[in-house]
């Protein structure tokens, strides 16, 4: 599982079973292992528009199923909240989870 900073400063989760390659695919060109040579345009949507991209983080699995689950959890989390897994920061990671309720306030009578 790993996760992409994008030239806009989004991030983008993705799970895969060789991370070099599918980060130059999210680059822009992977290798041809045919002709050793580059080839462009393999990388995912999201990223081929917010190019170039970096890799801030990543998780090794012994399973690509388990990559897979992990990836889909990480993508639900807010920018503040992989923000904090990629800079270390496991201790915040429960309090960026609670939502924020606005407060109960009166309703209004307006029809």
């Amino acid at each position: 599982m790993y996760i992409l900073e994008c030239s806009d400063g989004t991030f983008y989760t993705g799970s895969t079973n060789n991370l070099e390659r599918r980060v130059a695919e999210h680059q822009g060109s992977h290798l041809d292992k045919a002709t050793s040579s580059l080839l462009d345009d393999r990388g995912a949507n999201y990223t081929g528009k917010r190019r170039p991209i970096k890799l801030v983080y990543y998780e090794e699995y012994s399973r690509i199923d388990e990559a897979f689950y992990r990836e889909k959890q990480v993508q639900g989390w807010s920018h503040k909240k992989k923000l904090a897994l990629i800079e270390g920061k496991p201790e915040l990671l429960p309090q960026l989870a609670k939502k924020i309720f606005a407060t109960n306030r009166p309703r209004s009578n307006s029809r």
